[in-house]
């Protein structure tokens, strides 16, 4: 059996982490950090960042890094929890949906597994959630994790 867990750093992935680690103890996980390059693109052009049509090589390299890193600490995550768990990290170059469809068909993933909102904040109000688009374009059986209750 191998999981793909779709992994941003957000409350509800660390959850959908720990509930895979709980009900599937042992398995092998690969943990998947997409980023958005277009994204990444506006997000510096909007801070004031003069760049070409093609991005800056030294800024991808250091968002790749930083994604990277943030992958590893997923699987860590994974690994904590006592899942046989190794980082993947993707850019996207359609949307993050896509790409985590793409990569579950490519390892032959058994399950995906994705929290119910990640960091998409607004963008992913107005183009619907990751999850729900994973959940309808997938061809293997996803399983979404509720966000995490508050702290009472």
């Amino acid at each position: 059996m191998t999981i793909l867990i779709a992994y941003d750093g957000s409350d509800d992935a660390k959850a959908a982490i720990a509930f895979a680690g709980r009900v599937f103890k042992g398995e092998r996980a690969v943990v998947l950090t997409v980023w958005e390059r277009l994204a990444m693109s506006s997000a510096r052009a909007s801070a004031g960042l003069m760049m070409t049509i093609d991005g800056d090589a030294a800024g991808d390299e250091a968002i790749g890094q930083a994604m990277n890193e943030l992958a590893r600490r997923g699987a860590d995550l994974a690994r904590e929890a006592g899942l046989e768990a190794t980082p993947r990290c993707e850019s996207d170059a359609v949307a993050v949906w896509a790409t985590i469809v793409d990569v579950a068909e490519e390892l032959d993933a058994t399950l995906i597994v994705t929290g119910t909102r990640g960091l998409g904040g607004v963008r992913s109000l107005l183009l619907g959630s990751t999850s729900d688009r994973v959940l309808h374009h997938a061809q293997r059986p996803v399983l979404v994790v509720p966000s995490p209750k508050p702290a009472s």
